[in-house]
């Protein structure tokens, strides 16, 4: 492990935009140029972690793409999810109005916060995005925890160009 490096939660949107087939939809399309050159150009500078929680969730589907997707994980530490995690994303879930369908964001969140990650790598900001990320660090600060900087391949490699990470 090399502590000098910023830590960096892969999140199950990454391998599934640098894995899949490129996208007629412009918008995915991309996400999906932007993902593959982050991580061809720019991963090397982060310790590199998930969870077994993006893994099974990379397995699920086509088989074909579930195998791009969970190669594209080898190689990055992963973490358990805990007890205390899930019921860390519970509190979360109920905190931020997360619907039940998408306690899963909830629980990468909390994975980061008791592990301790500088950043959730995420294109999926629909429920912690300015307005939740603002109420879980509050939340966080209260109770003595760890607050990540939930971001994009896009807003990381910004903040990499102002030398902000």
């Amino acid at each position: 492990m090399e502590p000098d490096k910023k830590s960096l939660y892969i999140e199950t949107t990454i391998p599934s935009y640098a894995t899949a087939r490129d996208s007629l939809d412009l918008l995915k399309l991309h996400r999906q140029v932007i993902t593959r050159a982050f991580w061809r150009d720019e991963r090397h500078r982060f310790r590199l972690c998930t969870s077994r929680a993006v893994r099974i969730e990379c397995e699920r589907g086509d088989p074909e793409a579930a195998r791009r997707r969970v190669a594209f994980l080898d190689g990055i530490e992963e973490y358990p999810v805990t007890d205390e995690m899930k019921a860390l994303a519970l509190t979360y879930q109920a905190l931020l109005h997360i619907p039940a369908e998408a306690v899963l964001d909830c629980t990468h969140l909390a994975v980061c916060v008791l592990r301790r990650v500088d950043f959730l790598l995420s294109w999926n900001l629909a429920h912690l995005g300015e307005v939740a990320q603002e109420k879980a660090r509050v939340y966080n600060e209260k109770n003595g925890l760890w607050t990540p900087r939930m971001v994009t391949p896009e807003t990381i490699s910004i903040l990499m160009i102002k030398g902000e990470v």
